[in-house]
Formats: structure tokens, C-alpha cells, sequence
């Protein structure tokens, strides 16, 4: 049986949109009052924290992994989707980093326009100190309940905070330019905002390569292991047509069609008990489907559009 575990990936999220809120609002405020663009690019970025939370709550609210008439595989998958929203986001971050640092480097002169001061940059590091907590909480509840939201949501913290050292690091930069009398520092601030965009950019393709096979019911589980499993159940003769979908660790659900050793109905349906509780040891929460089948069914092919025969 599948654990609902929203109610505690809902608590997670009400508690780091609050956080994440307040991260935002801290960031523009210095953005404006420095007139840095990395810095603003960063509150920009820290715009599609929030708004990922929010899409996690409203997602989170309709992925019940118990089935119903309506979704008889249960609502997992809603989540997700909303993973997806959250790399979507992010592209569109990266784009907004890229536009208005390509427009300041190649469409303005106003290379000194930043200004900085030391309690500007200690309350940056006060915002990193808060994105690294947000990001290893979420990902410590993400992997505790397989959350695919908080997962995604971790990753995409982590690359907040990379984004925030490389601005903090810029801003140093600029603030140290006249002390070392180079003024060459001060487009550090705009230079910076291209490796922001690429952090940005990986962060939602890690995002898309995690849930998308999901969504597309890619293989979830090599079907050479389930037939080692399945074969060394006593009884069973042949096993073939092998297919599975879904999350490993999180809900798998299996496909086979099999030959076993009776005629009795019975002992056929026990066998068949048997092997859902071996696969269902092996790789976790299954759901199994059994096709039994007479003898004259025996097929080599273990899954479809396999070349691996049964040896």
C-alpha cells in the first residue's frame, strides 16, 4: 500500500514559501538600492521559488496516490507535472538573466552604476544562509516521503544559492574597485550574470530528465529483473511479455504474462500471490498485473520489442 505523505510535503512547503517570500522581497530591495543587474536577475530567480511552492500546494492538493473510479492508477503523476511547471520556470528565469545582461553589455555604457556596501553584503549572506537551510530541509523531506515536488523544488534552492555566491562574489568585486583602482571590476557584476543564467538553465533540465520519463511511462523496471525474480518462484514455467511503468521507490506497476506448472485454478492464483509478494520485496511498492496462460502461449521474448531471448 502507498503512503500519502502530502500532508507533510504540504507543511514543508506553506513553511519554505514564507522563507522564500521573504528572501524575494530582501533581494529586489537590495537589487534596487545597489542597482546591481546580477543582483536583481538573482531576485528574479528567487521570484520562481515562490511561485514553485505555490504550484507544489495546488498540485500537491490533487496527486492522492490511492486510486479512485476516475484515476484507477492513482494521482502521482500530478506531482510530476509540477515538477515541470518548476523547470518551466526556471527557463523562463534563465531567459530574463540572459536578455538584461546581454542588453547592459552590448546596448548601455553604464558600467559604474553599482554601488555597494558592506551591510548590503552581509545581508546577502544572511540570504544565502537561508537558501541553503530551505534546500537541504527540502531535499532531506523530498527523499524521506519520495516527494518528486521537493525534490525538484531542492534542486532548484541549490541553484539559488550558487546564483547568490556568484552575485555576492561580483558585488565584492565592484565594491573593491576603486580600493585596487580597477574599474575593469565593475562590469564583474554583468559578466556574472551569464554563468547565473547557465547554473539556472541545468537546474531545469535536471528537473525535466527526473520527471519526464515518469510522465511518458518509460520503462521503470528492467524486465531481466523481473524475470529473474519471477523464475525462481516454484511453479513457473515460462514468463514473457514482460512490462512495467512508473517510479521506482516510489510506485511501480508490472505487466507479465505467465505459464505455470497446473491445471488447478487454485494453486495457479497462489502461485501468482507468491510472485507479487517476491517482486514487491525486491523493488518496493508494486502494483501486478497477471496474465496466465496456457502452455502453447510460451514465448522467448521476455519483454516487448526485445531482442533478449530467454536462455
Amino acid at each position: 500500500m502507498v503512503q500519502d505523505n502530502r500532508s507533510q510535503v504540504r507543511r514543508v512547503l506553506w513553511f519554505t514559501l514564507l522563507l522564500n517570500l521573504f528572501v524575494m522581497s530582501l533581494k529586489f530591495a537590495l537589487g534596487i538600492a545597489t542597482g546591481s543587474l546580477s543582483l536583481q536577475a538573482d531576485a528574479l530567480h528567487s521570484v520562481t521559488d515562490s511561485v514553485n511552492n505555490i504550484l507544489g500546494l495546488v498540485t500537491n492538493r490533487f496527486s492522492s496516490p490511492q486510486p479512485d473510479r476516475e484515476h484507477p492508477y492513482g494521482h502521482q503523476k500530478f506531482e510530476a507535472i509540477g515538477a515541470l511547471g518548476i523547470a518551466a520556470f526556471l527557463g523562463i528565469a534563465c531567459f530574463e538573466i540572459l536578455r538584461g545582461a546581454v542588453e547592459k553589455l552590448f546596448f548601455t555604457s553604464e558600467s559604474a552604476a553599482v554601488k555597494v556596501s558592506p551591510t548590503e553584503l552581509w545581508l546577502l549572506l544572511v540570504i544565502l544562509g537561508i537558501n541553503i537551510f530551505v534546500a537541504f530541509y527540502e531535499r532531506h523531506v523530498g527523499r524521506k516521503v519520495n516527494s518528486p515536488i521537493l525534490i525538484a523544488d531542492a534542486k532548484h534552492t541549490m541553484s539559488d544559492i550558487w546564483v547568490t555566491i556568484i552575485v555576492i562574489a561580483g558585488l565584492i568585486g565592484v565594491w573593491q574597485a576603486e580600493k585596487f583602482n580597477l574599474p575593469q571590476l565593475l562590469w564583474l557584476d554583468v559578466i556574472l550574470a551569464f554563468p547565473v543564467a547557465l547554473l539556472v538553465f541545468y537546474s531545469g533540465w535536471e528537473v525535466i530528465s527526473e520527471n519526464l520519463p515518469w510522465l511518458v511511462d518509460e520503462m521503470a523496471i528492467a524486465p531481466e529483473a523481473i524475470y529473474d525474480v519471477v523464475m525462481k518462484v516454484p511453479g513457473v514455467i515460462n514468463c514473457h511479455d514482460i512490462a512495467s511503468r512508473g517510479m521506482l521507490g516510489r510506485q511501480v506497476f508490472i505487466e507479465m504474462h505467465l505459464i505455470v506448472n497446473t491445471d488447478d485454478l487454485v494453486v495457479a492464483h497462489q502461485i501468482t500471490e507468491q510472485i507479487e509478494e517476491k517482486l514487491e520485496q525486491s523493488f518496493g511498492t508494486v502494483r501486478v498485473i497477471i496474465h496466465v496462460e496456457p502452455p502453447e502461449y510460451e514465448e522467448e521474448d521476455i519483454s516487448f520489442g526485445s531482442s533478449e531471448a530467454i536462455k
